[in-house]
């Protein structure tokens, strides 16, 4: 398992000295969302794409995939009345699948909940028929460059659409592409769920449908600065044999950016490394 940052908590430093930071801290990657990267992130140059690797590798760590997806450039909406807009969106879709192969991701978490509530005047079931009909518009493209597009459930204090990893997993099984799958964000467990992030690990990594996990508190800051503890779920995706990222996406950023992604690192190791310990050897 890769511990990797999701790099909006250091975005007040450029993007190589972001790199060097996590490196610095112990991590192994970036988790990149677009946005910070450019205003218009679909419009990078190669230069750009190859600049941003460069810089990752020079530094020692991986860009691991993109979250946070649809921010940049404005007007993006899987869920839009206008069939134009969704079109546009699909369009951005595919090309954040080539940005994610070019900066060497192997993951998109298509989280972006502002881009995916269902509009007034619209039926829940057209506004989730419209994610689907986008989500297996970018399967093939997923699939070639050999990278998972992933549905992430949200509590519903963000969208009305997908909150559950039941219903994400619908969408991902009605779509029927190896290339789409679902992804497990404790925060948005914790508050949506009915079991616990522990438990979803139990029941949804044997399926093969769970291929990516996000760890933050349910009060939006990092593993280990809320009520919520997390050796049972780091326990139970060690003894599921998970061998994908962990990757930590706080929001409140306490103290601040590099504090906060310096506890999280020290925190999240030492929970690894007390659970490997308890493992039969």
């Amino acid at each position: 398992m890769r511990l990797a940052l999701c790099n909006e908590v250091l975005r007040h430093r450029d993007f190589a000295s972001q790199c060097e930071r996590a490196a610095a801290l112990g991590y192994d990657g970036l988790e990149v969302a677009p946005f910070t990267l450019a205003d218009d992130p679909l419009a990078m140059t190669v230069a750009r794409r190859a600049q941003a690797r460069r810089a990752a590798n020079e530094a020692g760590v991986a860009i691991t995939g993109l979250h946070w997806l649809l921010v940049k450039p404005d007007g993006l909406s899987v869920t839009h009345p206008d069939a134009a807009v969704r079109v546009r969106t699909i369009e951005a879709m595919r090309r954040l699948v080539a940005l994610c192969v070019d900066l060497g991701g192997r993951y998109l978490v298509h989280g972006s909940p502002a881009q995916r509530r269902t509009p007034e005047g619209v039926p829940p079931a057209t506004a989730r028929a419209w994610i689907g009909e986008a989500l297996a518009a970018v399967a093939p493209l997923a699939e070639q460059a050999g990278v998972l597009y992933l549905v992430e459930p949200l509590p519903r204090d963000e969208t009305d659409q997908v909150n559950t990893l039941d219903e994400a997993a619908a969408l991902v099984r009605a779509v029927g592409s190896p290339a789409v799958a679902t992804m497990l964000d404790t925060k948005s467990a914790s508050l949506a769920e009915t079991a616990s992030p522990a438990e979803l690990v139990a029941r949804w990594l044997p399926t093969g449908l769970l291929r990516h996990v996000q760890l933050n508190d349910r009060n939006r800051r990092a593993p280990g600065q809320g009520r919520d503890r997390f050796d049972a779920v780091l326990a139970a995706l060690a003894d599921g044999g998970y061998d994908g990222d962990l990757a930590v996406e706080p929001f409140d950023y306490v103290p601040d950016g590099d504090g906060c992604a310096a506890f999280a690192a020290g925190y999240v190791r030492g929970v690894l490394d007390s659970v490997r310990a308890r493992r039969p050897s």
